[in-house]
């Protein structure tokens, strides 16, 4: 099976290339910048086109949070306009897409896990932009795929496992906001799921319950608690630490509105594939191991 993933970079396709790696039917081609520019809408149905996908996962995306309330046009161009334009692509060779989206689309209100049926209300410019590409997938492709997952971690690229990690080399006191809450989740745990969702796929040519999905870990923590985690892996292995301090997040005032209510619900993708992330502590170790090892 030939899965073609948008993006090169990425914390999610950097683990698809992994875990890919390790399952001889699969042709995994991440496509990125220059040669694939989603702001370049004219080269995007092109480059998809020639690589011949059977599968499509639509994962390139703008994540700068606070700056897209600086560059909402950008932002919308991306999120919206390109995956948009991604999905169609996937659907002139007959190939289903799926599209990775985020609990920004949520408004972070209420004390329980967002279904995949609640009502959206994003609260910022990046949330709203993950929304309309949400919307854009959807009419350009019918045989589509919405994962919506959160508070990604991975070996890769910028997320907040390094960043905890970086800082207590330094520091020995760091403080972190206590009142937001979500699912922290393995980018590796994401690939592994894409790949349950992609061998279905291949295996059951029936299949027709597309739509939207909850993706993301299994459990859930606040920032503080998730710091802390964090620290207590590393130190097990001598690795960096410290101690934590719990903030509100009116003392750590940001750009952006962050939702304090992130939970998602994944009984939707464990019902019809059968498959749940671990616990994302669980997670979490071996991915602490890697970051170790790469120090």
């Amino acid at each position: 099976m030939r899965i073609v993933v948008t993006g090169r970079d990425g914390q999610v396709v950097r683990s698809l290339i992994e875990r890919a790696a390790h399952q001889p039917s699969i042709e995994l081609i991440a496509l990125g910048r220059p040669e694939f520019d989603l702001t370049r809408a004219e080269t995007v149905s092109e480059t998809i086109y020639a690589a011949k996908p059977d599968l499509l996962v639509s994962a390139a995306a703008y994540t700068a949070v606070d700056l897209a309330e600086d560059e909402p046009e950008l932002a919308h161009a991306i999120n919206a306009v390109g995956a948009g334009i991604v999905a169609q692509a996937a659907a002139a060779i007959g190939a289903p897409v799926i599209h990775l989206s985020t609990d920004y689309v949520f408004s972070g209100e209420g004390d329980r896990p967002y279904t995949e049926t609640d009502p959206t209300g994003p609260r910022g410019v990046y949330g709203r932009s993950k929304l309309e590409g949400e919307l854009a997938v959807a009419a350009a492709n019918s045989r589509h795929l919405i994962l919506r997952t959160a508070w990604v971690y991975s070996p890769f690229g910028k997320n907040f496992v390094k960043t905890m990690l970086r800082l207590a080399e330094s520091r020995d006191t760091v403080s972190v906001v206590s009142d937001q809450w979500g699912n922290p989740t393995s980018a590796l745990d994401i690939a592994d799921g894409i790949l349950r969702v992609a061998d279905r796929l291949r295996t059951d040519a029936a299949f027709e319950a597309f739509g939207i999905y909850h993706l993301a870990g299994t459990g859930n923590a606040n920032w503080s608690s998730f710091a802390r985690e964090i620290f207590a892996e590393s130190s097990k292995k001598g690795g960096p630490h410290a101690e934590v301090r719990d903030i509100l997040t009116a003392d750590y005032p940001t750009k952006a509105a962050r939702p304090l209510n992130s939970r998602l619900s994944t009984d939707k993708f464990f019902d019809v594939f059968d498959w749940r992330a671990p616990e994302w502590n669980v997670s979490l170790a071996p991915v602490i191991d890697k970051l170790i090892e790469q120090n």
